[in-house]
């Protein structure tokens, strides 16, 4: 369930911090829900790929610990991204 260039584009250039910016937290929280969420969408479909299951459960304590971090850093920065992405209702 990889994302397509156009897509990570498309992410990377909405969520990075400065112009150079490819790998930091908020950009990896913004790639890794995006997965989460087509992973998600498969999974409905596909109630017994447990592999996926297991592969998407890892991906969602992957982006908890990101969050985490952020949130040790910088409240305002976590308190934005988490509501740009529309996750943790």
């Amino acid at each position: 369930m990889a994302l397509t260039q156009e897509r990570k584009q498309e992410i990377l250039t909405q969520y990075q911090v400065h112009e150079t910016d490819t790998g930091s937290a908020d950009v990896q929280v913004a790639m890794i829900t995006a997965r989460i969420n087509r992973l998600s969408e498969h999974l409905q479909s596909n109630k017994k790929d447990h592999s996926s299951r297991r592969g998407l459960l890892k991906l969602i304590g992957q982006r908890k610990r990101l969050l985490s971090y952020i949130l040790e850093e910088n409240r305002e920065r976590y308190q934005a991204l988490i509501g740009r992405l529309g996750i943790r209702g």
